[in-house]
C-alpha cells in the first residue's frame, strides 16, 4: 500500500472483511412470460436490504427514467439492494424520499409488483434531449452524531440545545441563496420548524434581513438535523436561531464557492473544443491526434488489458410458453459467423416420425418427432439434446432459463441467428484496447500525478467530453499561456476519456440506456437468452476492491441481469483492472472520476453495510478538510463558466449524499492507493441537447483544470502550517474546552500528558459530519503538547515527530487573562 504524504489511518491496511448478508436462494422469484408479464411469489424471507431480482427487462424494451417515491431510507436501500438500474438522483422531501430508476415497461410493472411506487416519467426515449430537473438533496447523518450531540448537552447543561452547522451563502443564476442547517437537542421528539433571522449585512440588527424556517430531516425514524434555504435580497452577515424552548445560537455567514477577482485564464486562453457527442471511437482518435500534435507534451498509453469487445454469440429464441421454449447459440461470435447461422423447425407431415437434425452449410433444419396420428411430439429438452449432438459444433441449445423442457415445442420457419448488434463496421468487434493520453513535460514518475478517467458508466456521453476538452485546452495553451505551461511543467496528468468503450458503443448505436459493459456472465439456466441482452454486462463502478459486495458492503447487486451487478468477483472485469493499474502508478496523488447526471461533487467513504448504515472508514478531520477546500475551488471554476453552483447539500461523501455504491472506484483509490479522489456527477440528464452537453462540458473542464491547479499547488507547497491552541469555559467546575486552529488544512497530532507528540499520538478528530473540529474538555493547567502537517506532509516549525525532537508547540490549558 502506498504511504500517503499525511500519515493518518490510511497508512495502514483499511479493508475490513464484513459477511455478507445471505439471503435464500429463490429460482423463481421472476419468471417472464411470453407476454411480457411479470408473475412473483410469496414473500420470501431476506436479508435487511432484500434479495437482488431480474427485473424482466426485455430485448426489445426500451428504458425511461421513472421516479419511485420511498418512505425513507431503509426503504431506499431496499430499492438498491434489488439490482434496479438507478440514476443519480436522491431528493428528499416532505414526504420521503424520491429517487430515479431507470427502467423499461416490464421492470416498471415489476417494481410495483413487489410494492414500490411509482411517480412522474422524467426521461423517456422519445424525449431524450429534455433535461432532468436540478433536484436538491440532503445528507444523512449516522445516529450516534446525533446522540453524541445530546450527550454534550447532558454534561453540559450551559450549552444552547440548538447548534447551527452551516450557514452558506450562494448565487445561482440570478438568485441569492442562504442555505442553513443546525442541529436542534430536541429534534427527534418535536416536529416544529426552526426558525433563522438574518441581519442584512455587517452592522446591521438581527431580523433586519427578514427570517426563513428550516425543517427537520428525519430518516428511517431518526432525527438528523433541521435544513433549508430561501432566496435573500442582501448577503447576510451573521444569523440567529432561537430554538422553541428559547436557547440561542449564532452565527456568521460564509460565502459558498466565492468568485475570485482574478481569473486563471489568462489573455487569449483557447477553449471550446468540443462540438459534438464522440463515441469511444471518436474519443480514442481525438486524443491520438492531439498527442501526435504535440509529442514533446503528450503520448499515448495502451493500457494492459483490452475488453471483451463489442461483440456477441448470435442467437435465436424459438417457442412461445417456457417450458417448450428453445434458446440457440452461435459458437462462433456473431461477426465471425455466427450470424450466417439459421435455424428451422419443421413439422414433417407424417405419422410416426422420429427427431432428426440436418445441417447443410450454415442452415441447421430440425425434424420434429410425431406420434401414430401426426402430432408433433419433441419437447424442448429433445430438440435442445439433438442440437447440441449433431450440431454442437456450430450452436449450442438450451431450455429457457432452466426450465426441464418438458413442452412441446412449436415449428417455426428458418430463422437467422443474430447478435443484434447495430454499429457501422467502423466499429471494432474484436477486444477494444483502452487508451489514455499522458500529458506533461517531464512524463517519468517524477512528478506529481493526477488521473483523469471517464464513461465508467457507457450511457453517461458528457464527461468524456469533459476529459477531451480538457486535454485539448492543456496542450493549446502551453505554448502562450504562462498558467498552463506551470502545470504542464509540474504535473504528470493522464486522462482515460472512456474506460468503458463496448458499453460506450453499445450506448450509442444499440441501447442508449446501457449502463454497464456488454460481458454476460449469465448462466444458461438464467438469462443468457437473447431477451436479455439489453441486461447483461457488469457495472463497472461496483466491481472494485474496497468495501465491495464480495465484503458485505451495500449497493451493489449479485444478479447478473441487475444495473448494478458487481460481477463475479472483485476486478473480474478488463476494465477495471485498468483502472487499478492506472491507480497503482507510484506517482498518482490527486483523481477525478467523471459521471453524469446530478450535479454531485463526492469523495469517499463511498459504502456502508446494512442494517446499521456502518460506513467505510471516514476521513480524518485533515483528509475532510483538504476535500472541502480543494472541493471549493474546484466548484468555484465550475461556477465561473455560467454561475452555476453545485450546492452544499450535493457536496460531500458519497455515502452521505446519494446512497451506498459498494465495490466504486474512488474508495479503491483513496482506501487502497492514498489517492485524493474525487468524483463529478456531471449535470442533470445522461444525455441532455447539445447545447446543454455543451454547456456542461465547458463549465466542468473548468472545473478539471481546476483540480490540477490544486495538485500543482500542493506539488510545490513549502508552506508549513500553522496551529494555535484555543481554550474556552466548560461547565464543568474545575475543566476547560480546548479546541485547536489550523492555518490550513492539516492534521494534529497531540498529547495531554507532557510528553512529546510523534504520529502514534492521538489525531485531533471530527465533532461528526460537517460539524468542524472535536472539543476537548480537559482539567485546567493540562500541558498540552502538539505540532500540524499539512496534505502535502509539511510539519509545523520543522518538527522531527520522532519523540526526541523538542521543538513542538506546547501550551497550557488554562483560560487566557482578561
Amino acid at each position: 500500500m502506498r504511504t500517503p504524504h499525511l500519515p493518518d489511518p490510511t497508512d495502514r491496511p483499511w479493508r475490513r472483511r464484513v459477511p455478507a448478508v445471505v439471503a435464500a436462494a429463490v429460482s423463481t422469484l421472476l419468471l417472464v412470460t411470453p407476454a411480457g408479464a411479470v408473475t412473483l411469489p410469496a414473500a420470501v424471507p431476506v436479508g435487511p436490504a432484500g434479495p437482488a431480482v431480474d427485473l424482466g427487462r426485455t430485448a426489445d424494451e426500451q428504458a425511461s427514467v421513472v421516479e419511485v417515491l420511498l418512505a425513507d431510507t431503509a426503504e431506499l436501500d431496499r430499492l438498491v439492494a434489488t439490482g434496479v438500474d438507478l440514476d443519480h438522483e436522491v431528493s428528499r422531501t416532505d414526504a420521503g424520499i424520491v429517487a430515479h430508476a431507470v427502467v423499461t415497461p416490464t421492470e416498471a410493472a415489476t417494481l410495483t409488483g413487489l410494492g414500490y411506487r411509482l411517480g412522474a416519467t422524467v426521461f423517456a426515449p422519445r424525449d431524450s434531449a429534455d433535461r432532468v430537473a436540478e433536484r436538491q438533496a440532503t445528507i444523512a447523518e449516522h445516529v450516534a452524531e446525533n446522540r453524541a450531540f445530546t450527550a454534550t448537552l447532558a454534561a453540559d447543561p450551559d450549552t444552547a440545545d440548538v447548534k447551527i452547522i452551516r450557514a452558506d451563502y450562494y448565487t445561482s443564476g440570478t438568485n441569492q441563496v442562504l442555505s442553513v442547517e443546525a442541529k436542534w437537542a430536541r429534534g427527534q421528539t418535536s416536529t416544529s420548524v426552526l426558525t433563522v433571522a438574518r441581519d442584512s449585512g455587517p452592522g446591521t440588527a438581527i431580523g433586519s434581513g427578514g427570517t426563513q424556517n428550516i425543517s427537520r430531516f428525519v430518516d428511517a425514524g431518526v432525527y438528523l438535523y433541521h435544513r433549508g434555504a430561501a432566496t435573500v435580497t442582501a448577503r447576510p452577515d451573521r444569523i440567529q436561531i432561537t430554538s422553541p424552548t428559547g436557547d440561542v445560537a449564532t452565527a456568521t455567514v460564509t460565502d459558498w464557492l466565492p468568485i475570485p477577482a482574478d481569473n486563471p485564464e489568462g489573455p487569449g486562453y483557447e477553449k471550446d473544443f468540443v462540438a459534438s457527442y464522440l463515441t469511444p471511437t471518436d474519443l480514442y482518435a481525438r486524443i491520438k491526434q492531439l498527442a501526435a500534435a504535440y509529442p514533446g507534451l503528450a503520448e499515448i498509453v495502451e493500457l494492459p488489458y483490452k475488453t471483451n469487445g463489442y461483440r456477441r454469440k448470435a442467437q435465436a429464441l424459438f417457442g412461445a410458453a417456457n417450458a417448450s421454449r428453445v434458446g440457440v447459440d452461435s459458437r462462433a461470435w456473431g461477426h465471425q459467423g455466427g450470424n450466417d447461422l439459421a435455424v428451422t423447425l419443421t413439422d414433417p407431415g407424417a405419422a410416426d416420425r422420429p427427431l432428426t437434425v440436418t445441417v447443410t452449410g450454415t442452415d441447421i433444419r430440425v425434424e420434429l418427432a410425431t406420434d401414430a396420428t401426426g402430432a408433433v411430439t419433441s419437447t424442448a429438452a429433445e430438440v435442445v439434446a439433438a442440437l447440441n449432438t449433431r450440431a454442437g459444433t456450430l450452436v449450442q441449445a438450451y431450455t429457457f432459463r432452466g426450465s426441464p423442457g418438458t413442452g412441446v415445442v412449436a415449428p417455426a420457419a428458418r430463422t437467422p441467428l443474430t447478435d443484434g448488434l447495430k454499429a457501422p463496421a467502423s466499429v471494432s468487434r474484436d477486444p477494444h484496447p483502452v487508451y489514455a493520453i499522458r500529458i506533461g513535460k517531464h512524463r517519468d514518475g517524477t512528478k506529481t500525478g493526477v488521473l483523469a478517467y471517464a464513461q465508467e458508466h457507457a450511457r453517461e456521453w458528457v464527461p468524456p467530453l469533459v476529459t477531451v476538452e480538457t486535454a485539448e485546452r492543456l496542450l493549446r495553451n502551453y505554448g502562450h499561456d504562462g498558467r498552463t505551461r506551470q502545470l504542464l511543467d509540474n504535473l504528470d496528468i493522464w486522462i482515460a476519456p472512456s474506460i468503458n468503450p463496448d458499453g460506450g458503443h453499445y450506448s450509442f448505436y444499440d441501447f442508449n440506456s446501457q449502463r454497464k459493459n456488454m460481458t454476460n456472465h449469465c448462466p444458461l439456466t438464467g438469462a443468457a437468452d437473447a431477451l436479455s441482452r439489453n441486461s447483461w454486462g457488469v457495472d463497472n463502478n461496483r466491481n472494485y476492491t474496497e468495501y465491495s459486495l464480495f465484503d458485505g458492503y451495500s449497493g451493489a447487486s449479485d444478479s447478473c441481469t441487475s444495473g448494478s451487478y458487481a460481477g463475479p468477483s472483485e476486478l473480474s472485469e478488463p476494465e477495471d483492472r485498468n483502472v487499478d493499474w492506472l491507480a497503482s502508478r507510484p506517482n498518482i496523488r490527486f483523481s477525478m472520476n467523471l459521471h453524469s447526471s446530478g450535479n454531485y461533487f463526492m469523495w469517499s467513504p463511498g459504502a456502508y453495510t446494512l442494517p446499521d448504515r456502518t460506513s467505510a472508514p471516514r476521513p480524518t478531520l485533515a483528509q475532510e478538510s483538504y476535500f472541502w477546500g480543494a472541493s471549493s475551488r474546484i466548484l468555484t471554476a465550475i461556477k465561473r463558466h455560467r454561475n452555476m453552483a453545485v450546492t452544499p447539500a450535493r457536496t460531500g461523501p458519497i455515502s452521505d449524499v446519494l446512497y451506498s455504491a459498494a465495490g466504486n472506484s474512488g474508495d479503491m483509490l483513496w482506501y487502497k492507493y492514498g489517492i485524493y479522489a474525487w468524483n463529478f456527477e456531471v449535470g442533470t440528464a445522461f444525455q441532455p441537447d447539445w447545447d446543454e452537453a455543451h454547456e456542461e462540458t465547458m463549465e466542468f473542464a473548468n472545473g478539471l483544470v481546476e483540480l490540477l491547479r490544486v495538485a500543482r499547488d500542493f506539488s510545490t507547497d513549502r508552506q508549513r502550517p500553522e496551529s494555535t491552541l484555543v481554550v474556552q469555559p466548560s461547565a464543568t467546575p474545575g475543566m476547560v474546552n480546548v479546541t485547536f486552529r489550523t492555518s490550513e488544512a492539516a492534521g494534529v497530532f497531540y498529547t495531554l500528558d507532557g510528553s512529546a507528540p510523534t504520529y502514534s499520538s492521538t489525531l485531533y478528530a471530527s465533532a461528526g459530519i460537517r460539524e468542524g473540529g472535536e472539543t476537548l474538555t480537559v482539567p485546567v493547567g493540562t500541558t498540552v503538547g502538539w505540532f500540524s502537517v499539512d496534505a502535502a506532509g509539511n510539519v509545523e516549525n520543522n518538527y522531527t515527530p520522532d519523540g526526541t525532537a523538542r521543538n513542538y508547540r506546547k501550551g497550557s490549558a488554562v483560560l487566557p487573562v482578561g
